[in-house]
């Protein structure tokens, strides 16, 4: 299963964490966006090429230390048609260095429209005779709230090309209990319910490690209902957002991990892209400082959990 390979990739780097590539051309280095500003103005097409340069360069220096980068398609698709094209190299390049790759689409529909962009995220799409990848990530961020109309056309996907995917079920964000706390007749909370079918999702799609293709999003913010969530699902693999900027803390993220400190992949997007904002170093050293943040970042998170 898809989640097998990104296991296998962090207890390769003894480092359970991934980076959110979700940039903004104000992240990005004034001497990389004058290369391309000066040469296309001041255009969609030039700030997707600085944005690209920009990603290279980090995937450059944290590839052997990170196992998965995890790109928020909103970023890209707010350029336009470049900044597709952004994200579609950029996947492709993370790959090439060997990096699991989790596209943050959040994605939701039904029937046709699902199967549609299922294929575009982690399938193939049939052009005549031949069939080929859009995107080609291994695992896609998905809304569950349409039920299993909306997760089976996934499904049969992860099956069959070995994809993952991670539905939302307690996210980081402070108006979340609005609706996930809400409880149930019986009284279970809507969050709990949202992993309980995530575990009868995966049922036949658990790999080697004990976990199904498809994982949960849970936030470090919430680190007792990470914990409760850890016991509840044992089948399900956790992306945890929230860590860092958000308030969450690398302590409260150990309830997340099982016993063998596998199970989770924490995320930070914006303390990486911007670390060399925060230490005033050279702007042309961002990637080293990129490099120095998920250092820090997995001795972190590592401290707390026995991952062996």
């Amino acid at each position: 299963m898809s989640f097998d390979r990104l296991i296998e990739k962090i207890i390769e780097l003894k480092n359970p964490t991934v980076v959110g590539l979700d940039p903004k051309l104000e992240y990005v280095p004034k001497y990389i966006q004058r290369r391309y500003l000066e040469k296309d103005g001041l255009t969609l097409k030039a700030a997707a090429k600085a944005i690209y340069d920009f990603n290279q360069a980090i995937i450059d220096e944290i590839h052997d230390v990170v196992p998965a980068i995890k790109p928020q398609a909103a970023y890209y698709e707010m350029y336009g048609h470049y900044g597709i094209r952004t994200l579609e190299k950029t996947i492709r390049y993370a790959k090439l260095n060997g990096m699991f790759v989790i596209t943050d689409g959040k994605r939701n529909d039904i029937g046709a429209t699902m199967e549609a962009y299922t294929n575009a995220h982690l399938g193939t799409t049939l052009v005549g005779e031949n069939s080929m990848e859009a995107f080609g990530a291994d695992a896609l961020t998905v809304n569950g709230y349409l039920g299993t109309d909306g997760i089976e056309p996934l499904l049969k996907v992860c099956r069959k090309q070995d994809k993952g995917i991670y539905v939302l079920v307690k996210t980081s964000n402070k108006s979340s209990g609005e609706l996930q706390d809400l409880k149930l007749e019986d009284g279970t909370p809507i969050y709990a319910k949202m992993g309980d079918l995530c575990e009868k999702w995966g049922a036949d799609t658990i790999g080697k490690y004990g976990y199904s293709a498809v994982g949960a999003v849970v936030g470090a913010t919430y680190p007792e209902m990470l914990a409760e969530l850890r016991q509840r699902l044992p089948h399900t693999m956790f992306l945890v957002p929230g860590y860092g900027a958000q308030g969450g803390g690398a302590e409260g993220l150990k309830g997340g991990f099982d016993a063998n400190g596998l199970g989770a992949i924490v995320n930070s997007s914006r303390a990486v892209m911007c670390a060399y904002k925060k230490e005033e170093c050279d702007e042309r050293d961002f990637a080293k400082a990129a490099r120095r943040e998920v250092i820090r970042m997995r001795d972190d998170i590592t401290q707390y959990i026995n991952l062996k």
